[in-house]
């Protein structure tokens, strides 16, 4: 996996929180797709780091997580 981190200025991205956090939030992450890349970041810490991950490297996650969640 490819992954960096990033000093992109978040308040510059479209962040998307899962539908499975809720209304209090919970632990949770919010994602910010962009050209070639997605950007990950603490939804309770949204002013802390963000990690860069390739959208290969996402989709591959995700898919992981997603068969886990079927086992």
């Amino acid at each position: 996996m490819n992954d960096s981190k990033s000093s992109v200025v978040a308040s510059d991205l479209a962040w998307f929180k899962s539908s499975y956090s809720g209304a209090e939030g919970g632990q949770c992450v919010e994602i910010a797709p962009a050209k070639g890349v997605v950007h990950i970041r603490d939804s309770k810490d949204t002013a802390g780091p963000v990690i860069r991950v390739s959208r290969g490297a996402w989709t591959g996650f995700i898919g992981l997580a997603s068969s886990e969640r079927g086992a």
